[in-house]
């Protein structure tokens, strides 16, 4: 089972559904854990019945809010063992859940944030209280995608118990990417037609980095044909 964090203030939910869509198409069984303040996949996730901890499935995506680790979950679950899933992505934005879900031990650990004043501050925060230094690669939500943008979030960082990898994924910040997002909200549906090229580029690039496949004529493929609804 790979363990997967996705760490900051910036929301991040949209996006770790659409990864997990990608991926349980590749035939791996996924379960994102919300361990977010706000717990955003609570309203836009539809789901029968829920309590303050659950567990529920959308478009094959196991998905649980209001767990505090994963041991909760396998009691939830009633295992007591590893948990049944292939890939665990969890999302993150308070420095005590990546101690709880150990998420120092994750295969691979994300840093995501745009420059809006909160997100870059309030994620800085989170790593500034991080006590073990950990690898992160960065995803940057950015409307021009800046060397300069870039440069500020490493001054502001040092110090910080934090290794930067080489690889930065960039995410536009367009309209059209927005509508599509919002739309998807509004149907309860995971739909990648009228995403940007980008948007679906980096999204690939992410699920490559997770399953370490160098190749990414597959991924695209896979990515093709649920822009197609196939």
């Amino acid at each position: 089972m790979k363990k997967v964090g996705f760490i900051g203030a910036y929301d991040k939910t949209d996006l770790l559904v659409n990864i997990a869509k990608v991926l349980t198409e590749m035939k791996n069984k996924v379960l994102i854990i919300d361990t977010t303040i706000n717990q955003k996949a609570k309203y836009i996730v539809p789901a029968i019945n829920p309590t303050v901890s659950y567990i529920t499935s959308f478009e094959d995506i196991d998905i649980a809010v209001g767990f505090n680790n994963t041991e909760e979950i396998k009691e939830y679950i009633g295992v007591t063992k590893e948990l049944p899933y292939d890939i665990l992505l969890i999302d993150v934005d308070m420095p005590q859940k990546i101690e709880q879900f150990q998420l120092e031990n994750a295969e691979k650990k994300y840093f995501v944030t745009s420059f809006d004043v909160y997100s870059l501050k309030k994620g800085l925060e989170i790593l500034s209280n991080i006590n073990t230094t950990m690898e992160l690669t960065k995803i940057l939500f950015s409307k021009e995608m800046l060397k300069e943008e870039d440069d500020y979030l490493n001054f502001l960082a040092l110090g910080y118990k934090v290794i930067w990898n080489d690889e930065r994924i960039y995410f536009p910040i367009e309209n059209g990417d927005l509508s599509v997002i919002y739309e998807n909200q509004r149907v309860q549906k995971i739909k990648f037609k009228r995403l940007s090229v980008q948007y679906k580029d980096s999204m690939g690039f992410i699920v490559q980095q997770i399953l370490n496949q160098s190749n990414d004529s597959y991924v695209r493929r896979v990515i093709k044909g649920i822009e197609r609804g196939v």
